[in-house]
This record gives C-alpha cells, sequence and structure tokens, in this order.
C-alpha cells in the first residue's frame, strides 16, 4: 500500500492558510475569518487534485510567539513541517516581509524539503507590482502570488504540487483512504507536552510533616548521618525549618525538618510563625514524609496535618516511627495499618513504613522509596496506553447517564505532572460522577503505578483549555 504524500500548510495568523487549505480540499470546512488566531485547531483532508493524485494536507494553526496558546500551537505546526513530504508557506502579500516570516522560512528550508512560499491576497496587478517583488528576497525555489479566496493565479501552483504527488497506482484504485481527522486544542496541548522529550529533573524536595514530638529531627539526623538539627525529646524543639540536602542514587534530595505542628488553640508567637513558613514550604515540595508516633497511632491532629499533603497535591509517604517499642508481630502491624487507612482514607494512595529513628531501623529504606515515588510523581503516560485503558475502563462499566442524558467520553489526556494531571474529554463534564472518577482513578492506578502519587482527575469539554477550571 502506498503512503500518501503529507502536504503542509505553515504560516502566521490571519494569511489564508485555511483558505488555501479549503481550496485543495474543495470544501469549506475551516473557520476563515480576519480574526486574528482563528484558527488553533490541526485538520487534515485526503485531497484528490488531477484525478489520480492522493495526498493528505494539513492545515496547522498560526505560528506565533505572542501568547502561551499560540506558543503551543507553533509548535505542533513546526513539527508538522518536520514530518511532511512537502512544505507550503503561506504570507501575506498585502504588506512588506516581516523578519520572523523570513527566520521561520529559512529554518523550514534547512528540512531539505520541497518548499514553496506562497503569497497570498495578491488580488489584482496593483497588488503585484506593490508588494510580490519584495517576497523573491526569501530565495525560495518557487514563490507564487496568488489570490486563494479569488482562485487567482493557482494553475502554476497546481503545476508544482503534482511534481511531487505520484500518481495512485492501479493496485490501490480500490484503497481506503484515511478518514478526515481534526486536532482540537486539547489535543495539540497534550500532543506536545506528551511527545516532546522531558528535560531531565532530578532534584527533589522533601518535607517532613507531623505533629509536635513524632521524630522529625531525629529521623532527619538519622538519614543524614550527621547531627544536622537540634534534638530534643522536649515537644516543639524545632521553630524553624532546617534545609539539609544530600546526594541520592543520582538525585539531589532536600529534606526541609519542619516545625512541629501544635494544636491550632496552641499556635502562639514564634510558633504560629513556624506554622505559616511550614504552610508555604510545602507549597514548593514534591514530597511528604508523613510522621506519626507508633505509640500513639492517629489521633484528630495527625488527619489535620494529612491534609496539608492533600491540599497541596504531594507524594507521600507515611513513616510510622517508635517501632522499636512494639513487637515485630504480624498482628500488631496489621493492627497499625488498619487503623491508619481507615483514618487517613484519602491517603490511600500513600505507602507506608514502620522505622525507629532511634534505632536507625529500616530508615534506609525512605530514601530508596522517595526516588520511587518521584519517579512516579513525574511521569507521563503515553497517550495511546492511557486511552487503551480508559476504553478498557469504559467497557467493563460504561458511565452512568446525566438526568436520562447519555455521557460520552473521547478520550484522555495527561496533561500535566508533579502531580500527573488527566483530563477526561467528554460531552457532558458535569456528568463525570464523584463515583465514576473514583473508578476511573482506581482502573488508572491498577494498570500504572501510582503508588505514592496523588491523581487529579476531572472532565473537559472538547475545546476547552486543559488548565482551565
Amino acid at each position: 500500500m502506498t503512503q500518501l504524500k503529507k502536504v503542509a500548510i505553515l504560516g502566521r495568523p490571519n494569511v489564508g492558510k485555511s483558505s488555501l487549505f479549503n481550496r485543495l480540499a474543495r470544501e469549506r470546512d475551516a473557520i476563515t475569518s480576519d480574526v486574528v488566531g482563528t484558527t488553533r485547531d490541526i485538520k487534515k483532508r485526503v485531497v484528490t487534485i488531477s484525478g489520480n493524485r492522493d495526498f493528505e494536507v494539513i492545515d496547522t494553526g498560526g505560528i506565533d510567539d505572542s501568547t502561551e496558546m499560540f506558543s503551543i500551537v507553533k509548535k505542533l505546526s513546526l513539527r508538522a513541517a518536520n514530518e511532511a513530504d512537502i512544505i507550503i508557506y503561506v504570507v501575506d502579500g498585502k504588506n512588506l516581509p516581516d523578519a520572523e516570516d523570513k527566520e521561520l522560512f529559512y529554518g523550514l528550508q534547512q528540512l531539505n524539503k520541497p518548499i514553496a512560499l506562497v503569497v497570498n491576497k495578491i488580488d489584482n496587478d496593483k497588488d503585484e507590482n506593490l508588494r510580490y517583488w519584495d517576497f523573491l528576497e526569501f530565495g525560495a525555489d518557487r514563490t507564487f502570488p496568488m489570490s486563494v479566496s479569488h482562485n487567482r493565479y493557482m494553475n502554476d501552483f497546481y503545476a508544482w504540487l503534482e511534481a511531487y504527488i505520484p500518481q495512485r497506482e492501479e493496485a490501490n484504485e480500490g484503497l481506503q483512504l484515511t478518514e478526515d481527522e481534526e486536532l482540537s486544542f486539547e489535543e495539540i496541548v497534550e500532543m506536545v507536552q506528551i511527545e516532546e522529550e522531558e528535560e531531565e529533573d532530578n532534584e527533589i524536595k522533601v518535607a517532613i510533616i507531623g505533629r509536635v514530638n513524632t521524630g522529625k529531627s531525629s529521623l532527619l539526623n538519622a538519614l543524614l548521618h550527621e547531627e544536622r538539627s537540634v534534638v530534643s525529646n522536649v515537644a516543639g524543639t524545632t521553630i524553624d525549618p532546617v534545609d539539609a540536602e544530600l546526594e541520592y542514587k543520582d538525585h539531589k534530595i532536600t529534606f526541609v525538618d519542619t516545625a512541629g505542628i501544635r494544636q491550632r488553640g496552641k499556635i502562639l508567637g514564634i510558633e504560629k510563625f513556624a506554622f505559616e513558613r511550614t504552610e508555604s514550604m510545602l507549597q514548593d515540595a514534591d514530597i511528604a514524609l508523613l510522621m506519626i508516633d507508633a505509640t500513639v497511632g492517629v489521633v484528630e491532629l495527625d488527619e489535620r496535618i494529612a491534609n496539608l499533603v492533600e491540599k497541596h497535591k504531594l507524594g507521600c509517604l507515611i513513616v510510622l516511627n517508635k517501632w522499636d517499642i512494639h513487637k515485630e508481630d504480624e498482628e500488631t502491624y496489621r493492627k497499625a495499618v488498619e487503623n491508619i487507612r481507615d483514618e487517613l482514607k484519602f491517603l490511600h494512595y500513600a505507602p507506608l513504613i514502620t522505622i525507629s529513628a532511634k534505632t536507625g531501623l529500616r530508615v534506609h529504606k525512605i530514601l530508596d522509596e522517595i526516588v520511587n515515588i518521584y519517579g512516579r510523581y513525574k511521569q507521563r503516560i503515553p497517550t495511546a496506553e492511557l486511552n487503551e485503558v480508559l476504553k478498557y475502563a469504559i467497557s467493563r462499566h460504561h458511565p452512568p447517564s446525566l438526568n436520562g442524558a447519555t455521557i460520552r467520553i473521547k478520550f484522555a489526556t495527561q496533561y500535566e505532572t508533579k502531580p500527573p494531571k488527566i483530563a477526561i474529554i467528554m460531552n457532558r463534564p458535569d456528568g463525570l460522577h464523584f463515583s465514576y472518577k473514583r473508578y476511573l482513578s482506581n482502573v488508572f492506578r491498577e494498570k500504572f503505578d501510582f503508588e505514592g502519587v496523588p491523581l487529579d482527575l476531572g472532565g473537559r469539554k472538547r475545546g476547552q483549555r486543559v488548565d482551565d477550571d
């Protein structure tokens, strides 16, 4: 089966790319207007010219860096050019050549592909004499002065294009061409973010939180193998957060030994200031080590502190300290875990480790847990895999209707990391019932490794920015 040639139409906003796309597709499909930046979606159509020459034409969004939205569209447009076999760059013949156009065109020439410069909006001889010649300085192999909307001077352009589009082979006369495709803006965002190479990110910020006298400073000292923080049996000795860094398995881990948190009514003077600093520090943290006193178990204040983890969407490891006081038996461990899981249901995703900061029992395992949790915290799930699992989840259990209206889920896209955020693109986002959202989260957790990581999942309409709340 012959692979169709791909023809990408590029250019800055409002130069007539969609008009050219419509002309080639012989239909008025892409929205055209005089509003800058109308096209931000990506459209693809299979086109036939000269009766037996088939190719896929791609209408890209306007290339512009003026806003975050346009910068994302630009990335995908340039990637479309990189994947295309033939490039058409469109400029506005009503205006003088733009320096940015030249820079973009010169960059595209470096791809060593057939490329034409279409000087659009040359509606008459006056326009041609006034502006066309200025664009010859681009040095394009072929420059076409045209008026797409008036169908002026299109024949030469078609002849050039046909030279690069092979005739349909006889054996492929019955070939089923690929279906028309449209990519909405949230898909553009998703594709750019998913498929771009991730930057190296090996710096982890870890917050040690817990109520007073649970052993936070002792744990930090055990991890650092030195007396970096003041350790005392007096509740609330640590006032200011103490930063400490270490290198472990090619990661730089920064610990903050946070001030012990008391009951709200007891937060007075300098301790109130320390609490506020702790809250501020958590905004930049990646992972929280939630310290629980094994001799006491979970109390109301532990739950309030744990809520800070949920509030700031941190990765989490529950550290049950002072375990050396208990006997190492299975029944004691089972009851302790049941108590914590029952009281801290909202941290169901967080693994639990029993340690003794005083004796060093299992302290060495915490660093491995931190590195592993951070790897999941920053991970991206490939789009194909994410949607394969979504399809599986829907086949097992369809979303419930909303007041009799059918809920249709189109696809899922992970649009952010730290924590992983997944948008479920659907016709009625308000119809994503919390129980079905929980079901999807559980399925994603079952199929992908999200242990220790909060999963932010929400419904979005097609065309709605994934970062709109």
